[in-house]
């Protein structure tokens, strides 16, 4: 079995429960974009504009808020990920969502993976994204450059990476519900421990996040 059939297995065992209950609140997705560089696993990110709103001039994954005509998370996933960095919603192999995540903003974010080409270009729309860049899926298990911390009012941990991009140079904070999406994905993927604590469960990621989020709405 190749490497990208591999993980593609691995991930699809891990689907968001489509019958989980949830709030009439609202919502957004973001796309984790996976492709192979050189036999390795890469996840394309983003750099917000430090000219929005919410979340200027942090780390993310391509996504935003749904629309009235959306008819579901992946195209609103697909949507925004064309709108940021010219992706095209065909050049996305849509793998698999998760289970949705309460952000503090009070939206539930639905995280949906796919696999793009290893020759897309970005073409980072200047209002909202100022670069884009890419990092080893591998290196969200180590403990090299990485932090974490407790947080009033939220569980588990507040995790951080400093990542020194090898072409550029260029130094980026990853930190928060991202970070977080990203230790998820490394650890679903290559089915192994981080070289950290997570702050949760991962030999039961999913179920623990299923929980997490059913604790949450209950609070409501």
């Amino acid at each position: 079995m190749d490497l990208k059939k591999r993980v593609v297995e691995r991930l699809k065992k891990c689907i968001g429960e489509e019958s989980l209950r949830l709030p009439d609140l609202p919502k957004a997705s973001v796309l984790i974009p996976l492709f192979f560089r050189d036999g390795e696993l890469q996840v394309l990110m983003t750099l917000r504009s430090t000219k929005l709103k919410h979340n200027a001039g942090e780390v993310c994954f391509p996504g935003g808020k749904s629309e009235r005509n959306d008819p579901d998370e992946i195209h609103t996933a697909l949507r925004e990920a064309e709108e940021e960095i010219g992706l095209p919603p065909d050049g996305v192999e849509v793998v698999c969502r998760f289970t949705p995540i309460l952000n503090q903003r009070g939206l539930l974010v639905t995280p949906v993976v796919g696999f793009i080409n290893e020759s897309f270009r970005p073409h980072p729309n200047p209002a909202e994204v100022s670069d884009v860049f890419s990092v080893p899926v591998e290196f969200f298990l180590k403990e090299t450059n990485h932090t974490a911390y407790p947080v009033p009012n939220i569980s588990g941990k507040m995790h951080s990476f400093i990542f020194t991009d090898p072409v550029t140079d260029k130094i980026y904070q990853i930190w928060g519900l991202t970070a977080s999406l990203s230790i998820l994905m490394a650890v679903l993927v290559f089915n192994r421990q981080p070289e950290f604590e997570a702050g949760f469960d991962v030999d039961n990621v999913i179920v623990t996040f299923r929980r997490e989020l059913k604790q949450r709405i209950s609070k409501l």
